[in-house]
């Protein structure tokens, strides 16, 4: 097993039979001490938010296995925080998916002066290049395609995968008495070109609420998985 990146929340390795190996860390994004998943730098670290990622990116991606929605995921071991996936070719550097249900965090801060905090958005999807330097940068379908990023037939379903899936995860948390803010997913390619979900789906990437309260992500899988 050779270790090939360590990143803000997990450790990546690659196994002698080609799939990959993610390490789950106690690590979210978010800034100045405060969690925040649109945030392009670790923040604060979590204790035991590792394991919860984990568990509840297993629960979803055996979700969208049953409704044939293609993902990285192969198995899991939730002892050692540790997932095996299919080896995946991001889209350029790194693209991250954001479906936004409501107007806060980083959309707020943008665009504070066009809309009221906590404004109901109905889904709005936007794009963003994983770059540190640069601040995560929003890029549109134009520039995408320009940039050799993305065909425009890649961007149509990275913009439909993104609102569809998104809208699952939202309809299991309403489920539950919560309800889902925003979320970034990421997306990539298999061998043979297909687009799947990569990553993980777990608190660390989504902002989530019960009524006026904010749910902390170390607390949603108890409050999702039980």
């Amino acid at each position: 097993m050779e270790k090939i990146k360590s990143g803000k929340t997990k450790d990546v390795f690659r196994l002698e039979s080609g799939h990959i190996l993610l390490k789950f860390k106690d690590d979210v994004t978010g800034k100045d001490g405060v969690f925040d998943p649109g945030a392009n730098e670790v923040g604060l670290s979590i204790e035991g938010s590792g394991d919860a990622a984990l568990r509840m990116t297993r629960y979803f991606f055996e979700l969208f296995k049953e409704k044939g929605i293609p993902t990285h995921y192969v198995t899991s071991n939730i002892e050692e925080k540790t997932m095996e996936v299919l080896p995946a070719e991001v889209f350029g550097q790194g693209l991250e998916c954001i479906c936004r249900y409501r107007a806060v965090g980083s959309f707020f801060r943008r665009y504070h002066s066009c809309v009221e905090e906590g404004k109901d958005l109905d889904g709005l999807v936007e794009f963003t290049l994983k770059d540190d330097a640069a601040g995560d940068p929003l890029i549109n379908q134009d520039a995408m395609i320009m940039l050799g990023i993305a065909s425009a037939e890649e961007y149509d379903l990275l913009h439909k995968w993104t609102r569809e899936i998104s809208d699952v995860i939202k309809a299991v948390l309403a489920k539950k008495g919560l309800e889902l803010y925003d979320i970034k997913l990421e997306f990539g390619k298999d061998a043979e070109g297909r687009v799947m979900l990569i990553d993980e789906v777990s608190g660390g990437n989504m902002r989530v609420y019960k009524g006026d309260e904010y749910v902390q992500p170390l607390d949603l899988p108890g409050l999702i998985l039980e």
